[in-house]
């Protein structure tokens, strides 16, 4: 009886230990997509876009059932430019992605997706308790290259651009019906303690994680504060 007690505890503490490194585990991984994107040749999200964007979102390795997404789930973050779209990269919040159409994926099981939010609408659709891509904000698959020449009114128009990134092809990627919803647990395991979407990306936060910031110097390199641009 005292083995399998002590066999219950090891278990639980070893659960405990995975969840509480999952959020770091995350964003981690996030940071590590977004340069591999970046870094491709003639084929990442285009420099002038990602200068102008006021958000980006990585979900790394998101989970997808079927040849078009189906049972879809994934964890990522997000950070957004502070002074209303104009400063420095926000402290990351966690959030999930679950359901909606996701467009042909190549057959593969997981991608890294990117969003990118271009305007303050966006944004705020962003700091909803909810919302739907494509519904509650308009959604169009971005252009890929080293610059956005071929512009074009789909993609001006919409607030938030979308990339995906599976079995080392890229591209941009339609999306309908996804729901994006603040990751709260997330958030409080990364932070320590609550933090809430609006406060963590459109304030500046005092202490950010080791982990954190990881995330935020991968996004300063790509594209530093607009003023320093």
């Amino acid at each position: 009886m005292k083995k399998l007690l002590s066999g219950i505890l090891i278990c639980l503490c070893l659960a405990s230990f995975a969840a509480a490194s999952d959020a770091g585990d995350r964003v981690v991984r996030a940071a590590a997509a977004l340069k591999e994107i970046m870094d491709a040749p003639d084929g990442g999200i285009p420099q002038d876009l990602i200068d102008k964007s006021v958000c980006v979102a990585v979900i790394p390795g998101m989970k997808r059932g079927g040849f078009i997404f189906g049972a879809n789930y994934g964890r990522g973050l997000m950070s957004c430019r502070l002074e209303n779209g104009d400063g420095e990269w926000s402290a990351p919040s966690m959030f999930r992605l679950e359901g909606g159409s996701f467009g042909l994926q190549i057959g593969a099981q997981a991608v890294d997706l990117v969003l990118v939010v271009m305007n303050l609408r966006g944004l705020e659709s962003l700091l909803d308790s909810k919302f739907t891509l494509g519904g509650d904000a308009s959604v169009a698959a971005g252009p890929v290259g080293r610059t956005a020449a071929a512009e074009t009114d789909a993609w001006m128009s919409a607030k938030i651009l979308a990339y995906s990134r599976a079995r080392g092809l890229f591209g941009g990627l339609t999306i309908k019906g996804g729901t994006v919803r603040p990751d709260k647990d997330a958030n409080l395991e990364l932070y320590r303690q609550p933090m809430d979407a609006r406060t963590l990306l459109l304030s500046k936060t005092s202490t950010i994680p080791k982990d954190a910031q990881i995330f935020l110097d991968q996004l300063n390199k790509i594209s530093p504060k607009k003023s320093d641009q």
